[in-house]
């Protein structure tokens, strides 16, 4: 999912699950619990959420993570094995973070380009509101396919579409949640996603079994995300041509609006098409969106700084707001490049600061060993499975470690029950992967509502393949649709 060819440097197969003998399940829960009952105070309880300041969710997964440091004192843990798991967890981290940035300048600097614009623009002309929700989510899907990344697909077409669908008048978290699941089905769907590749390496199956497998309840879901889409289209209330027809005006007034802009985006694109590091397909459509600016908006660059360089300079690390006759169009020609990143990045330092001392002190396996031992039935263990990857992604904030731990933890109860390791492979991209960006502090739920400017509260209803999705392979386990067991056992 997150774009490191390295699967984010996790080295998977070499992953060690810290064990705590002297942890019991009550302790192990502690700093869940409270963790939890921090966060819904301040969802439900604090009418702004900002009674800690502007970081209150960072605060309150460190708290989390302090109570969970005390739990490790009082059970012998060494505190150099807490710091050195935190470390360990903050390196890999790194990608994601530089990608972030980058995500941020990118934002800025195709802003200034026109690149934006242009894509609103020829969309607003093509994409009808009886179509856009259900295009959106196929277009994200294609893209998403193709590069194996859907936090590439949020960053390019992902940002378009939900200009496209606010101009046309739609509810950003309708926009948002078609996205999203097309591009977590093309991400699942995909040879190329470090997560696709990660789930059948953690379960002992190979690549293309596991996609065959999987597809078997993806593309259901898919097929109802698309129907609920269409239905729904028909039904919301849009802007009209009209005031179409005055956002097309404004635009090409306010921009020089031109297909070659187009040539920006499809570089980046065919850079990760090609397998070029996402850092570098990144860092070069920052460096051509610039160069574009500055060919093709000097107007709009003499608007916003006394010279042209520095505007895109500003672009790349600062907000950057574009004044035109339409306050509407106001809002979304906004962007707050790097700067407006920084939130996000310290929300994920912290998230893996907790998830880190949560494995350090043993707690992760202690929990995960729990759900294992109630364990009786196939059903009982597909369940398991499911709490164990939406656990992990709510406790430990990270897809990889949602996957890692309960591959490894579940790898031996599936065996024993005669099942093919493709239904463990399966199960965890169906409850682990997709649920990630549902989960607000959670690496991906961070990145994607910050990229599509669309809080997950907002779109959470509306990610319907990413909710739906652990639904299903629960209701194919129950009544053992395509359950495939090991030649030879029978259960």
């Amino acid at each position: 999912m997150q774009d490191d060819d390295n699967i984010s440097k996790f080295k998977a197969d070499k992953q060690t699950i810290v064990k705590n003998k002297e942890l019991n399940i009550f302790e192990a829960l502690v700093p869940v619990v409270i963790l939890m009952g921090l966060l819904a105070y301040n969802i439900f309880f604090v009418e702004d959420q900002l009674w800690l300041g502007d970081y209150t969710n960072q605060l309150i997964l460190l708290m989390g993570a302090f109570v969970a440091m005390i739990g490790g004192f009082l059970n012998k843990v060494p505190p150099m094995l807490m710091v050195k798991e935190v470390w360990e967890n903050i390196k890999t981290a790194f990608i994601p973070v530089m990608i972030l940035l980058l995500v941020g300048a990118l934002a800025g600097t195709w802003l200034v380009s026109g690149v934006i614009p242009a894509m609103v623009f020829y969309g607003l002309k093509v994409l009808s509101p009886e179509i856009f929700l259900p295009a959106s989510v196929i277009i994200a899907a294609l893209i998403s396919i193709a590069t194996g990344s859907s936090w590439t697909t949020s960053a390019t077409v992902g940002i378009a579409l939900v200009g496209i669908g606010t101009a046309l008048g739609i509810n950003p978290g309708m926009i948002a949640g078609a996205v999203i699941s097309g591009a977590y089905f093309g991400d699942k769907m995909s040879p190329l996603s470090d997560t696709t590749n990660l789930a059948p390496a953690m379960a002992g199956t190979d690549l293309f079994t596991h996609i065959r497998y999987m597809s078997i309840t993806t593309i259901p879901t898919i097929i109802i995300t698309l129907i609920f889409f269409s239905v729904i289209s028909f039904s919301i209330e849009t802007t009209g041509s009209t005031d179409v027809t005055n956002f097309l005006n404004t635009i090409d007034s306010t921009f020089n609006i031109t297909p070659w802009l187009f040539l920006v985006p499809l570089g980046v694109v065919s850079l990760i098409l090609v397998k070029a590091k996402p850092l570098i397909a990144l860092g070069i459509g920052v460096i051509l969106a610039a160069i574009f600016a500055l060919i093709f908006q000097s107007d709009v660059l003499f608007g916003l700084a006394d010279s042209e360089f520095k505007a895109v300079i500003n672009s790349i690390f600062f907000e950057t707001t574009l004044d035109t006759d339409d306050k509407k169009l106001n809002e979304l020609f906004s962007a707050k490049g790097m700067q407006g990143m920084l939130w996000t990045v310290y929300l994920v330092i912290c998230a893996i600061v907790f998830g880190g001392i949560m494995d350090a002190i043993g707690a992760l396996s202690r929990i995960t060993q729990a759900l294992l031992s109630i364990t009786s039935t196939i059903f009982g263990l597909f369940a398991s499975t499911v709490v164990s990857c939406l656990g992990l992604n709510i406790i430990a904030s990270d897809q990889y470690l949602a996957l890692v731990i309960p591959g490894k933890m579940f790898k031996q109860a599936y065996e024993d029950k005669g099942l093919a390791p493709e239904n463990l492979s399966r199960t965890l991209e169906d409850a682990g992967t997709v649920t990630s960006v549902l989960i607000p502090w959670n690496t991906c739920g961070a990145y994607q509502s910050s990229v599509l400017g669309v809080g997950v509260g907002e779109y959470f209803a509306y990610a319907i393949f990413n909710w739906l999705s652990p639904f299903t392979t629960l209701l194919f386990a129950a009544f053992r649709i395509k359950i495939k067991m090991i030649k030879g056992k029978l259960n």
